[in-house]
């Protein structure tokens, strides 16, 4: 691999390390995985990047593969930031905001910029980007297309795809293109060019027009889903065709991300936050409905069960003293009101307030910032205090993302709750009650043999129980390394040929994260899990608000 590296070291106008130190570094994300790559590159600009990528695809061609792995800070709990040929590091110099238009609120920026950073920039011009995930302060926005990341404010807003309009891509072959939503007359434009580009969009218009009745009859009724690749929103009736939705939630597997232009809401610091404690799971998710269906739907609508809630007790019982009912409820939701006028904000309120008064207890309700930031602690503290270790045991991020419709969501508490039993395990569970979508970390000792066992158990059954309920095995967190092996279970054989097919289309060699979100089995997930699984990643960012 030296020559490799001597070569993007003479050619690149970044760093390009082959240290023990930076290879051992970026051998783990914060899921369960170790592959070491060869070398690590860290790009000043996209010409770097197309360097890069053309170099191994020229290697490709002569029989020798070298996979590239585009990272951001390494938060993916899925493994998609991992791999064991070339990782390219954007935090280090491709951060920037590049535009931001002030009318329409549209940024434009590169990947390795941090969320939060852009948040807080957004935030000074009265926007901001919804969809954020938990990860906000310590994760890229490249991180977060890439996984087409969701988190508490997705219930009203939507998730990442909703808010990426256009792209620049790498493709696999160095290629350097930009997507968008074209017409149907720009699309025939298209299909007409000699270049590597018009080669994607004639096999892929042929894809799809051949397989239209499978594509539209597998639609998952999920409010989000990062399962596969996005192939129902590149085609339209009208005609008009965008590749942008393919690369969302690809994880760098069919093509490396340089450029990220995305439209962004109004951000209004005016909220309203209720906590809610119940006495039945039932009333829990009855009351999750009843928000649901509000005419102007609440921004957030969080869960967490009794079972976690009494762990935080246990651990720092001062930490939600003065939130919690005397009697620790069986379940807590935290809600949360955004609307802009004052006018709609007291009809919501009231609203609100009729659902909590039939279903709940007993719940709170806050305007001020600062008793807000107590009622989040309920939600906040909870996800992280299970993140903690317990001896040997560890909080594994194995079955942490799936979802079913919010209808089903009493079931999938209850079928959860009736697996660890089976297995003889702790579960306690948080999460995004109004996308119905739960995260759940089980204890395990992974170093040993009975604890890996029972992981590979949790997650057949875990898996199986989401698909049953019309689910996805994956919200907001992506396949990576870790679920690419349910992908066929949960579409079927068709629709996993047709994923096959698009990875084929646009990266025929293979080069492109490899091992990530299609093409692997359960045997390739069990080779590069760790044996002893570490939450140094958390240390340096806890506590967490």
């Amino acid at each position: 691999m030296s020559k490799v590296a001597h070569y993007l070291q003479e050619h690149l106008v970044g760093e390009v390390m082959v240290s023990s130190d930076a290879r051992r570094y970026f051998a783990t994300d914060c899921s369960i995985f170790s592959v070491a790559p060869s070398i690590v590159v860290y790009p000043r600009n996209e010409n770097d990047v197309r360097k890069t990528t053309r170099f191994c695809w020229q290697l490709a061609e002569r029989g020798r593969i070298i996979p590239i792995t585009p990272r951001g800070w390494g938060t993916d709990l899925s493994g998609g930031a991992v791999g064991d040929g070339i990782v390219v590091v954007f935090p280090a110099h491709m951060n920037r905001i590049i535009s931001l238009d002030q009318k329409t609120g549209v940024v434009v920026v590169e990947p390795g910029l941090n969320y939060g950073r852009l948040q807080q920039t957004l935030q000074t011009h009265e926007r901001f980007l919804p969809p954020y995930p938990a990860s906000v302060e310590f994760s890229t926005i490249g991180g977060a297309v890439g996984n087409n990341a969701a988190g508490e404010k997705s219930v009203k807003y939507g998730v990442t795809k909703d808010y990426v309009k256009s792209l620049r891509v790498v493709l696999s072959n160095g290629e350097v293109i930009e997507t968008r939503r074209i017409t149907r007359r720009e699309l025939s434009k298209k299909l007409g060019l000699t270049t590597f580009e018009g080669e994607i969009y004639r096999s892929l218009d042929k894809l799809i027009e051949e397989n239209r009745s499978t594509i539209d009859k597998t639609l998952r009724q999920t409010t989000k889903n990062a399962a596969g690749y996005n192939i129902w929103d590149v085609k339209r009736k009208d005609g008009s065709f965008d590749l942008t939705p393919l690369f969302v939630g690809a994880q760098g597997t069919l093509g490396v991300v340089t450029e990220i232009t995305s439209e962004t809401e109004p951000y209004n610091p005016e909220t309203v936050v209720f906590a809610a404690f119940f006495d039945s799971l039932q009333a829990t998710c009855n009351a999750v409905l009843e928000l649901k269906s509000l005419a102007h739907m609440p921004s957030a609508i969080e869960f967490v069960d009794g079972k976690l809630l009494k762990i935080v007790n246990q651990l720092n019982p001062n930490q939600l003293k003065n939130i919690l009912p005397e009697t620790l409820p069986t379940a807590a939701l935290v809600v949360e009101l955004d609307d802009m006028t004052d006018r709609r904000r007291k009809k919501n309120i009231k609203r609100i307030r009729n659902v909590l008064e039939k279903h709940a207890q007993d719940f709170r309700e806050e305007s001020s910032p600062a008793e807000q930031a107590e009622l989040w602690k309920i939600r906040h503290a909870s996800a992280s205090m299970i993140s903690y270790s317990e001896g040997q045991s560890k909080s594994i991020p194995i079955i942490e993302d799936g979802i079913v419709p919010v209808e089903k969501l009493h079931d999938f508490i209850e079928g959860i709750y009736k697996l660890f039993r089976t297995l003889k395990l702790d579960v306690a569970l948080w999460g995004h009650a109004g996308d119905g979508n739960l995260h759940v970390q089980p204890f395990l000792d992974i170093s040993q043999l009975g604890d890996r066992q029972k992981a590979f158990k949790l997650m057949d059954e875990f898996y199986k129980l989401v698909i049953s309920l019309g689910g996805s095995t994956t919200a907001q967190h992506n396949e990576g390394r870790l679920r690419s092996s349910y992908l066929a279970k949960m579409y079927g054989d068709d629709v996993y040929e047709l994923f096959r097919s698009i990875k084929q289309i646009f990266d025929p060699y293979g080069i492109l994260n490899p091992g990530v979100k299609i093409n692997t089995t359960g045997e390739d997930m069990r080779s590069s899990m760790r044996s002893n699984y570490s939450l140094d990643y958390l240390y340096k960012h806890m506590p967490r608000n």
